[in-house]
């Protein structure tokens, strides 16, 4: 099977997955880059992107605790896929028995290097050619509640950028990322590439992240709402964010934020700036607001302008700040 055709197959069981493919196969969103949203939509996109590899699975995850996407890797490893897969090493607890379940079937598993703090990345790679890149685990433990994002990539570039970094991850050998057309990778160039996109907002900056501790992202958030940029920000623990949160909203930023005990989690990380505009641009990714994740984790994620991607993550968005409680 070529890469172009593994490609396709992949794509469409993923569109099919998200509930944009039609079961006469017409396509309802097509392109290049497709958005997930979860938990409206439940992880049959992941096993099915597993289930769709031919030749290759290459796996990079902090948390991996999902029998049904362990079994899928196994299932892949057993039909003579070659399947990699690298879990956080200061998680074991966590991973191990997924770590042992994949060791024993023989795929190729392996902890990851104490080069970085975390590796925090959460991505899937089949055949070279398809990518899903997430802001969220494979952890079973947290699907209903949590709110993240997944966007399916097929850009050549993107995908031949994260296999060389998976590559060298896998082995623990040292590489300078490249961001192919639009990646954002920790901890090379991450938080310059947020940095950018916020210092760029013109009209509108709508964030939602887990974390908001950065100071260099947080001050630039609040240098957006001073020079008038229209600024919405749905966060977690306002006991623990509550001095960035009056920081931002004392230059006129509206907050909501979402208890950790109930209801709703945002677990995800995702940046939407100008939204409507010509120069809109979204962030989705495993990068959250602090140092740690930009500057001494290996991290991953993307900015684009896609319009299906845009308009996913931002209705999403207008919902979760909706529903959240007013700072």
């Amino acid at each position: 099977m070529s890469l172009a055709t593994s490609a396709r197959r992949a794509g469409a069981l993923l569109l099919a997955a998200a509930g944009l493919l039609s079961a006469t196969g017409t396509a309802h969103a097509t392109g290049t880059y497709t958005a997930v949203v979860f938990p409206d939509q439940d992880h049959t996109v992941v096993y099915d992107l597993i289930g769709s590899a031919a030749r290759t699975v290459d796996v990079t995850m902090y948390e991996l605790r999902d029998t049904t996407a362990v079994n899928a890797l196994i299932a892949r490893q057993r039909a003579g896929v070659r399947v990699r897969v690298i879990l956080d090493g200061q998680h074991t607890s966590v991973n191990g028995s997924a770590y042992n379940a994949l060791k024993a079937a023989g795929v190729g598993v392996t902890y990851s290097s104490s080069a970085f703090v975390y590796t925090h990345q959460k991505t899937v790679t089949v055949d070279g050619a398809t990518s899903l890149i997430m802001t969220g685990n494979l952890d079973s433990t947290y699907y209903a509640n949590d709110r993240d994002y997944g966007v399916v990539d097929t850009d050549a570039n993107d995908v031949a950028a994260i296999e060389r970094v998976f590559a060298a991850d896998y082995a623990r050998t040292s590489v300078t990322p490249s961001d192919g057309d639009n990646l954002v990778w920790s901890p090379t160039d991450s938080q310059t590439r947020l940095l950018a996109l916020i210092n760029g907002a013109r009209t509108t900056l709508d964030v939602e992240q887990l974390e908001f501790g950065d100071p260099a992202l947080v001050d630039a958030v609040t240098a957006a709402a001073e020079r008038g940029v229209a600024v919405r920000i749905v966060g977690m623990n306002p006991d623990t964010y509550g001095s960035q949160f009056d920081q931002v909203t004392a230059a006129g930023a509206r907050v909501v934020s979402y208890s950790s005990t109930t209801g709703l989690y945002i677990h995800a990380k995702a940046v939407v700036a100008d939204y409507g505009t010509a120069t809109a641009k979204v962030f989705a990714g495993s990068e959250n607001f602090s140092d740690n994740s930009l500057n001494h984790n290996r991290e991953l994620g993307l900015i684009v302008s896609d319009p299906g991607v845009l308009g996913t993550v931002e209705s999403t968005f207008a919902t979760d700040f909706a529903n959240g409680s007013p700072y």
